[in-house]
């Protein structure tokens, strides 16, 4: 998994990317930063659990430490994007509170921006409001 990490993520965003290890391996990892464009967000770009580990509350737990870092920003909005044939990124992701942004194009029950990442790169695009 730690080949999935360049080192630039925890050199330039190290205030908001974290690693979850057990016996000194690393078996979860979120990669966030601050918007610069949008001063009230925050965007998660990568995140992963190695599946031997997963349903286990590690992702959950990059998820909430990542949200209290944006609290203590004073940032209250989170975004983050995942690939519309990803169904457990997306079931996870409203797990654990986010929305779907609204889109009038839907598949299965799922709104989704097509073509979000280019051709046939089709995109949910969530959203969650820190209290």
């Amino acid at each position: 998994m730690s080949d999935m990490l360049p080192k630039l993520f925890f050199v330039h965003f190290r205030e908001t990317s974290f690693i979850a290890e057990d016996d000194a391996q690393i078996i979860g990892f979120l990669i966030g930063f601050f918007s610069q464009t949008c001063a009230d967000e925050a965007y998660i770009h990568f995140a992963g659990v190695h599946p031997d580990h997963r349903m286990q509350g590690v992702g959950r737990a990059l998820y909430e430490r990542f949200f209290e870092t944006v609290r203590e920003h004073s940032r209250s909005v989170v975004r983050c994007v995942t690939a519309l044939v990803n169904r457990d990124s997306i079931a996870f992701h409203t797990r654990i509170g986010f929305q779907v942004e609204p889109q009038e194009t839907q598949m299965d029950g799922v709104t989704f921006y097509p073509d979000y990442d280019g051709a046939g790169e089709h995109r949910v695009l969530f959203v969650k409001h820190l209290s």
